[in-house]
């Protein structure tokens, strides 16, 4: 990429995460966000189609550098799912501060739904038969959302606290799997 652009949309970036831990999406304007970045309008457009978009760009690398933080080996998913939950809980945990910026207020729960669909993706594109198997899909969700609303519900907690829990919540669960 050209490092212009490069430069651009860092700036755009960064005026909008400055914008955002003070107000609410919709409060944020293309007007306010280009004269905090330094631009025009005009370039902000050859780059987003509104705020929204630029909202949506930025959720969606949050969610990719989320995924990538949790170890790829899945076989443990269903074999373990404590240690499952115990990496997908320390993600959320890596990422709190961005994560309480880039999906506060209505957003909130955009992240583990997001994250579930691109997490269950991986699964069966690696075992395609658990994608119709009801109990195996009930499990990963309670262990995405769960940790999620876990660490967003209880921020005075520490993150090994909230593993604990969620690894004893899902080792009671096991005779489900």
């Amino acid at each position: 990429m050209d490092k212009r652009i490069e430069k651009t949309r860092k700036a755009i970036k960064e005026a909008f995460i400055k914008l955002r831990t003070k107000k609410s999406l919709e409060k944020i304007s293309v007007k306010e966000l280009c004269e905090i970045a330094y631009i025009n309008k005009s370039t902000f457009y050859s780059h987003y189609e509104d705020i929204y978009a630029l909202s949506d760009a930025l959720e969606y690398e949050l969610v990719l550098s989320i995924i990538s933080s949790i170890p790829r080996d899945f076989d443990y998913t269903f074999t373990n799912p404590e240690a499952f939950t115990r990496e997908v809980t320390l993600a959320f945990a890596n990422y709190m501060p961005q994560i309480k910026i880039i999906f506060s207020g209505k957003n909130q729960s955009h992240l583990a739904i997001h994250l579930e669909t691109i997490i269950k993706k991986l699964i069966y594109a690696k075992y395609p038969e658990y994608e119709n198997d009801i109990e195996k899909n009930i499990l990963l969700s309670y262990c995405i959302h769960g940790a999620y609303n876990a660490s967003l519900s209880n921020p005075t907690a520490d993150t090994e606290t909230i593993i604990r829990v969620l690894e004893n919540a899902v080792k009671a669960l096991k005779p489900l799997y």
